[in-house]
């Protein structure tokens, strides 16, 4: 299992609103689905309200000029985002149900559930456009900022998460995974999870900062 699972817990603390520029049309026309890759095992599907972790590379269709690659954001590590809750345009919460974890698809999205008349113009999407994504989904799992995981890591029942505490955690979901990660990575992670949601700057993290919500783009 993927370490990254859990960790989504600190690093994707997104708006539940509808992704920004996104229309809320509606439309006969459907999100075309091609399966590229999936995999022999599968025990686990994604379905609403699931955090998934993928990268994704968003193209204009009538061209294929690409938009977006996930891969040249954020040092490129794949994007967290909790499926059907408005975190992506509504093509992609569509195009990724059903999917399990080391899959890959390629999604055809009309204008009506992607960006509509008015298109996005800080993402370079001009106006009624279609969009297609080749997607690659790497973890499916239990959605963020449930109270179980919070009580999980607060080991001292203090309510408010240490260094300490959430480095103990980070050990735990490392351990689980295949590849080998070394300690400079993990303090990264580390420093990362307190830069991002440590708000008042006291070194801890506390319910209400676990809880709060960030905006994404795509």
């Amino acid at each position: 299992m993927h370490f990254l699972f859990r960790l989504a817990v600190f690093l994707t603390l997104w708006s539940c609103s509808n992704a920004q520029g996104q229309t809320k049309e509606e439309s006969p026309e459907e999100v075309k689905i091609e399966v590229l890759h999936r995999p022999e095992n599968c025990s686990k599907t994604s379905r609403k309200g699931d955090l998934l972790n993928a990268h994704y590379d968003g193209y204009l269709a009538k061209d294929g000029s690409k938009f977006y690659c996930s891969r040249t954001q954020d040092e490129g590590h794949p994007k967290w985002f909790v499926l059907g809750v408005g975190h992506v345009i509504k093509g992609l919460d569509i195009g990724m149900m059903g999917m399990c974890p080391g899959e890959k698809r390629k999604v055809i999205i009309p204008p009506s559930f992607a960006y509509g008349k008015e298109g996005y113009a800080k993402g370079k999407i001009p106006p009624n456009a279609t969009l297609m994504f080749e997607i690659e989904l790497y973890a499916v799992t239990k959605g963020p900022r449930s109270i179980e995981t919070f009580k999980e890591i607060d080991t001292d029942n203090d309510r408010q998460l240490s260094k300490a505490e959430i480095e103990l955690y980070l050990e735990k979901d490392f351990e689980k995974d295949a590849k080998p990660r070394d300690k400079s990575y993990q303090n990264a992670v580390l420093e990362d999870i307190f830069k991002k949601n440590d708000h008042n700057r006291d070194g801890f993290i506390s319910p209400k900062e676990y809880n709060i919500h960030q905006h994404d783009e795509l």
